[in-house]
Parts: C-alpha cells; sequence; structure tokens
C-alpha cells in the first residue's frame, strides 16, 4: 500500500487543527487540510524538494492527490472571503496559499520525475 496518501491526510489534519486555532470556521480549515494534504502527498511520495525545478499523471493514486490539492485551491480562497474579517482570518489566508504554493511547485515536480522515469 502507499503509505504517502494517510502520512499526507495526517499533514492535511495537522494545518487544519493549526488553522482552526486562528479561523475557527470548518469548512476555511478543511479546505485548507486538502492543500496541505496534496501538497504533502507529492513531497513524501516522490522525495522532491520545494526548491528544485517546477502536469499529467498516469498513476490513479497521483491523481486523487492531484484533485484533492485542486480542489483545496479552489475553495479556499472563496472562504477566507467569506469568513475574513480580523488579523487571524489574514494570517489564516498567508499559510493557506503557502500550502498552495507548495502544493502546486511539488505536483509539478512530481509530474517532471513521471515523465522521466517513462
Amino acid at each position: 500500500m502507499n503509505r504517502a496518501l494517510p502520512l499526507a491526510a495526517g499533514v492535511g489534519l495537522l494545518a487544519a487543527l493549526g488553522l482552526y486555532q486562528l479561523v475557527p470556521y470548518f469548512p476555511t480549515a478543511l479546505a485548507t487540510a486538502a492543500v496541505y494534504a496534496g501538497a504533502g502527498y507529492f513531497y513524501l511520495a516522490y522525495d522532491i524538494s520545494l526548491l528544485a525545478e517546477a502536469p499529467r499523471f498516469e498513476d490513479r493514486v497521483d491523481r486523487i492527490g492531484y484533485g484533492l490539492g485542486l480542489f483545496g485551491l479552489s475553495v479556499t480562497p472563496i472562504l477566507f472571503g467569506h469568513y475574513a474579517d480580523g488579523d487571524a482570518a489574514v494570517f489564516g489566508f498567508v499559510v493557506a496559499f503557502f500550502g498552495a504554493v507548495a502544493f502546486l511547485t511539488l505536483s509539478e515536480q512530481a509530474r517532471r520525475l513521471g515523465d522521466d522515469a517513462e
């Protein structure tokens, strides 16, 4: 079994719990969890760095990880816009989009590694 996906879910859960302390709005924390779970999956599954060179996936688990992260990226701004009314919300927004950058960078690197392996 691929251990990267369950571990990535744990990364997402930890990010959501931390963010929920700042922005106590469950949908926002859940969307942020999806972003960090997607980024965590590619980091753990492909052993790649955020600082390396920056997606089409053949493996089903890769597609699930990518779809999860894209879902989080698509709903997080809407949810933060709905909730934002203080400094904690702005900081939470920064935290969520640091995860977005990590997700997009890592997923693209993973795609390139997959292309090189073929």
